[in-house]
């Protein structure tokens, strides 16, 4: 192991004070980088060895940035084309009334899972949600549980950033995180379904104002179901060719290796050509694009406390304490997780951070990289909701809800991701 050019004191200081500037709304990328310098030089780098492991931490992100870029011309496809709300219109539709709460948290967790972002996949899903409630008289609090439950279910198996960012972390496949995480989604989109049914007759109700006239929705513009499902259908599949290979000894599907890099990109073009759009691919790359400006700039972010953490001793001091406590290895990939998560208020930015800082040293316990992706995964989920983020405020709005309001539903949320961290740990350590 190379000396260390950062004492773990500093490094843990520059981490705490990225930390502290994102929660003072101070922008991520800027408390990243200061955190990274200011932690760099205080810890006993000089000038230029600052530059410089700030310089390799970025570059270390840049797969993983690839990854991402490509990933924006699908997510711009199945959000802009209208495809992602034919999906959930038809999944609410086809169910029906009588698991009127069910429909709502699968269709959030489909759309969410084939790319949309989970705050976009809940805005596309609410007004939905609202009419069946305002007929039915559930409560607003069982829906918002309903659609941020199914949206986490889907975000743990999608090909977002954040799963992107989990596979490449741990030097992954991301299609073999995807399988690895679909049992414990499952088990997420059980919980907030029943939790939601539960809650059906606690809390405020719906009211007349918070729905839109069914004469004013207008759903022409739409694509067709079998079209809107060829970007994602065709995405799965190729993205599954190779783990199918492997789990089926197929020497041949085994040897087809398709990055997402490659495979996102075209399943969403062959998707837009299916749906008659192909002259609006132009205008879907560049909705996709800046939908994935901030994941980007975020990544670099990363890249800085990466940079700062992997020239410090700090991995080796946590990992001779967790030894010396006799806590298990495998608890430092949640914990990494769930406290990035808190911290920045963000799925993706909670993994980006944990697996940039902390992945050499959840390895260095002897974690199964498969088995560390998964639970920084979802711990990076468990209490990303909080107020200082997006994602509390995006859904508030959708929902037509008072911060007090929307406080009352994050104990359930979590309890939903609870359930899939609990699935995943005993699918993964104990067994």
């Amino acid at each position: 192991m190379a000396t260390a050019i950062v004492t773990w004191w500093g490094a843990l200081l520059g981490l705490a004070l990225a930390i502290i500037l994102i929660l003072k709304k101070l922008n991520p990328v800027y408390a990243l980088f200061i955190g990274a310098v200011v932690g760099a030089l205080i810890g006993g780098a000089n000038f230029v060895q600052t530059t410089s492991l700030v310089i390799t931490g970025t570059q270390s992100v840049m797969g993983t940035v690839v990854r991402v870029i490509a990933a924006g011309l699908l997510a711009g496809v199945m959000m802009e084309s209208g495809a992602a709300e034919t999906l959930a219109r038809t999944v609410v539709n086809k169910l029906g009334e009588h698991l009127a709460i069910f429909a709502i948290t699968l269709a959030v967790m489909i759309i969410t899972a084939v790319g949309v972002f989970i705050p976009v996949a809940i805005l596309i899903v609410a007004p939905i949600a609202l009419e069946i409630g305002h007929r039915m008289g559930i409560s607003k609090l069982a829906l918002l549980v309903a659609l941020s439950g199914g949206g986490k279910a889907g975000n743990l198996i999608s090909p977002n950033p954040n799963t992107i960012a989990a596979a490449k972390g741990f030097g992954l496949d991301m299609s073999h995180l995807m399988i690895a995480d679909f049992i414990p989604a499952l088990f997420g989109l059980f919980a907030a379904t029943f939790i939601a049914m539960m809650l059906k007759n606690k809390g405020d109700k719906v009211l007349d104002a918070d729905i839109i006239d069914d004469s004013e929705t207008d759903t022409s513009h739409l694509p067709s179901l079998k079209s809107s499902l060829v970007t994602p259908i065709l995405a799965v599949v190729l993205l599954l060719i190779n783990p199918i290979g492997q789990i089926l000894h197929i020497k041949l599907l085994a040897n087809i290796q398709l990055d997402a890099m490659f495979v996102l990109p075209i399943a969403a073009a062959v998707g837009a050509i299916a749906m008659g759009k192909a002259k609006e691919l132009k205008h879907f790359a560049q909705a996709g694009m800046s939908r994935m400006t901030d994941v980007v700039l975020i990544l670099i972010g990363a890249g800085f406390i990466s940079g700062l953490i992997t020239a410090s001793n700090l991995p080796a001091v946590m990992v001779d304490l967790i030894k010396t406590s006799g806590v298990s290895g495998t608890f430092l990939a949640p914990i990494a997780g769930i406290a990035m998560g808190a911290a920045s208020a963000s799925t993706s930015t909670g993994v980006i951070l944990a697996t940039g800082s902390f992945s050499k040293a959840i390895l260095s316990m002897g974690v199964n990289p498969l088995t560390a992706a998964v639970l920084v995964h979802i711990g990076a989920m468990l209490i990303d909701h909080l107020p200082h983020g997006n994602y509390f405020h995006v859904t508030a709005n959708a929902m037509h809800m008072t911060i007090g309001q929307r406080m009352k539903s994050v104990g359930y949320e979590t309890l939903v991701v609870t359930v899939m961290m609990v699935v995943a740990y005993v699918m993964y350590v104990v067994f």
